[in-house]
C-alpha cells in the first residue's frame, strides 16, 4: 500500500463530510484524486502546525483525549492509528483489539473507514497493511481535509508511529504571507508526492485560496487583486515553470 516512493515528511460518490471553512463538498474516489483536489491546502496547514509545535516535545492523554506540548501547549486531538517500525505496517486504532481505547477517540478513524468502504478505498478501509512513512502523512492530509482540522501530528514514541489530529483555532489563525506560502507549497507538494496531473492540483489550489484563473492553453494564470501567479505545464500536464508577481 505504500504509494509513493519519496519521503514525505466508476463515478465519485458524494461524501457527507462537509468543509465549514468552504462549505465544500469532500469527495475523492483514489489517493491520486485526493492529492490533486486538496493535497496542496492540506499541506499548507502543517506549515501553521509547525509554525506552534516545531521542536517542542510532545505527550498524549489517551483518557482526556488531549496531547501536549512542551509545558504550555495542550490541543484536543483524536487517534487515527499507529505504525509500527519493527513490522512496518500500519493499524488503524479501530482494529487496535488490544488496545481498550473508547470509541470517542477514534471518531474520526470510523468515519474515514466508512468513507473507504463506501468509496472503495483500502487505505482508509483496511485494518492493517504493509506501509511506508508516506502513507502516515497522507492518511492524516485526508483527516485533516475531512474535517477541517488544523493539521495532523506524527508522534514516534519509539516502537512506533501514532497519528493524531488537533483541531485549534489558534493554530488556523496564524498569519502568514499568502503569495509566498502559494509559491513554496505548490513545488513542495508536486516534489514530495506523485501526482499525475500537475495542472489540476494547481488550478484546485489556487481556485480554493479565491484566485480568478485564466487558461490558455498549458498556462494558467491565477490573480487576485493586484497579485498574479503564472504557471506553464507541458503537454503531460506537468509543471515546468511557475512564477509570479504581487
Amino acid at each position: 500500500m505504500g504509494i509513493f516512493n519519496n519521503l514525505f515528511k466508476k463515478k465519485e460518490k458524494e461524501t457527507a463530510s462537509t468543509n465549514t471553512q468552504t462549505n465544500q463538498k469532500i469527495s475523492f474516489t483514489s489517493e491520486n484524486d485526493f492529492l490533486e483536489k486538496f493535497g496542496a491546502l492540506a499541506l499548507e496547514k502543517q506549515r501553521n502546525l509547525y509554525e506552534v509545535t516545531g521542536g517542542l516535545s510532545w505527550n498524549v492523554n489517551m483518557d482526556n483525549e488531549e496531547i501536549t506540548f512542551g509545558d504550555h501547549l495542550t490541543f484536543p486531538m483524536q487517534v487515527l492509528g499507529s505504525f509500527s517500525h519493527s513490522s512496518e505496517t500500519w493499524l488503524w486504532l479501530w482494529d487496535n483489539k488490544a488496545g481498550g481505547y473508547a470509541e470517542s477517540v477514534m471518531k474520526q478513524a470510523l468515519s474515514l473507514k466508512k468513507y473507504g468502504e463506501e468509496n472503495n478505498i483500502e487505505l482508509l478501509s483496511i485494518g492493517k497493511f504493509d506501509a511506508v512513512q508516506n502513507d502516515l502523512h497522507l492518511i492524516g492530509m485526508v483527516a485533516t481535509t475531512m474535517f477541517n482540522l488544523s493539521g495532523y501530528y506524527l508522534g514516534n514514541y519509539g516502537q512506533g508511529t501514532m497519528v493524531v489530529t488537533i483541531k485549534d483555532d489558534s493554530i488556523d489563525n496564524i498569519e502568514s504571507e499568502e503569495f509566498s506560502r502559494i509559491i513554496t507549497v505548490f513545488p513542495e507538494l508536486i516534489s514530495t508526492f506523485e501526482i499525475q496531473n500537475h495542472k489540476n492540483a494547481f488550478s484546485n489550489y489556487l481556485s480554493q485560496k479565491g484566485y480568478e484563473l485564466t487558461v490558455n492553453g498549458n498556462e494558467v494564470k491565477a490573480q487576485k487583486n493586484d497579485k498574479v501567479i503564472t504557471a506553464t505545464f507541458n503537454e503531460n500536464n506537468l509543471l515546468i515553470n511557475l512564477n509570479g508577481n504581487s
